[in-house]
């Protein structure tokens, strides 16, 4: 089976990582001191949250994830690690800051309904002294690697100057970079080999309205921003409409598959990180596309953010006849 050759990739898994905490509890009574509801709490959860969605889509494929960012040298930095142990994502890459919180996003959930959410984080950008260390682990890190994916959440782990420096380095040693953006750093990317915005990054990162409708402007669009940042390759998911792939002269369209959509969270963590170990493997860009949109959809049919599951991946795989 063509997706057994992902088993043992090396994936840097490089951006904001956080930890995705709920208190699950029963409102009976509003407060006395406010005009509130007290939610009385009888179980809390961590989970992995952010590049560390893409880390568990690795381990689900069978690769080797090893994520490098900076977290606070806190407790909550401490229980993240731990998470990442737990669910076998290698933490060698991880460094922790006297400079930074680590990001917590913490959901108050009542009868099935979120009542608050609490965001402990700290956005600004690394210090120069951060950065720096977190460049040089991974360029020791960077020794056997397959492939590199930047995850970028606008937390600030990710700057300008680290991401050219890292992408520098991964090309110097022949690796290839898989880039998820966010806003912030869009343009930053420069010379990566395959570049995935959906489309409102797409339209934000280039401050460019356009119909996506429309696969004209689409594609100029598209043209105008691998110019820009000299990309080698671009593929655009489009939500129901499927993904766009291309290297700048030939665009090729993969329809989205006929599916029950129960939660689209997460799918682009899925999408990016199959197409990253196609990219390690030297797969044709169609193929490419063809996969990562399957894997795309079949999380899609799950409640929450979940990881592939591997063995259904392989099925419609044959079903399909794409490997």
């Amino acid at each position: 089976m063509l997706i057994n050759q992902f088993a043992g990739l090396k994936v840097l898994v490089v951006g904001d990582v956080m930890i995705d905490a709920y208190y699950f509890g029963k409102v009976e009574r509003i407060s006395p001191e406010a005009p509130v509801p007290v939610v009385a709490v009888d179980k809390k959860e961590n989970r992995l949250g952010g590049a560390a969605n893409v880390a568990m889509n690795l381990v689900a494929l069978g690769a080797k994830p090893i994520v490098c960012s900076v977290v606070g040298n806190d407790k909550d930095g401490e229980d993240l690690i731990d998470l990442f142990h737990q669910y076998g994502v290698g933490t060698s890459g991880i460094l922790k800051s006297d400079n930074r919180v680590t990001t917590v996003k913490l959901r108050v959930i009542s009868q099935s309904t979120q009542m608050l959410r609490i965001d402990t984080e700290d956005t600004h950008a690394l210090s120069e002294f951060d950065s720096y260390e977190l460049v040089k682990r991974i360029y020791e890190l960077m020794i056997d690697a397959d492939v590199v994916i930047f995850e970028d959440y606008d937390k600030g782990v990710l700057t300008e100057e680290n991401i050219a420096g890292i992408i520098k380095l991964a090309h110097k040693k022949g690796i290839p970079v898989i880039v998820d953006p966010k806003k912030r750093n869009f343009i930053h990317y420069k010379e990566a080999d395959l570049f995935k915005p959906n489309l409102k990054e797409l339209k934000e990162g280039l401050k460019l309205d356009f119909d996506a409708d429309e696969p004209t402007q689409l594609e100029e669009a598209v043209k105008k921003m691998m110019s820009l940042m000299q990309l080698k390759h671009a593929m655009i998911t489009m939500s129901e409409k499927g993904v766009m792939i291309t290297d700048g002269q030939t665009f090729h369209y993969v329809p989205a598959h006929i599916r029950k959509i129960a939660d689209v969270s997460g799918a682009g963590d899925t999408v990016v990180s199959v197409a990253a170990l196609c990219f390690a493997l030297k797969m044709d860009i169609t193929q490419v596309a063809a996969l990562a949109n399957l894997a795309g959809g079949l999380v899609c049919e799950e409640v929450g953010v979940v990881p592939i599951n591997k063995q259904r991946f392989e099925s419609e795989i044959a079903r399909l006849q794409l490997g």
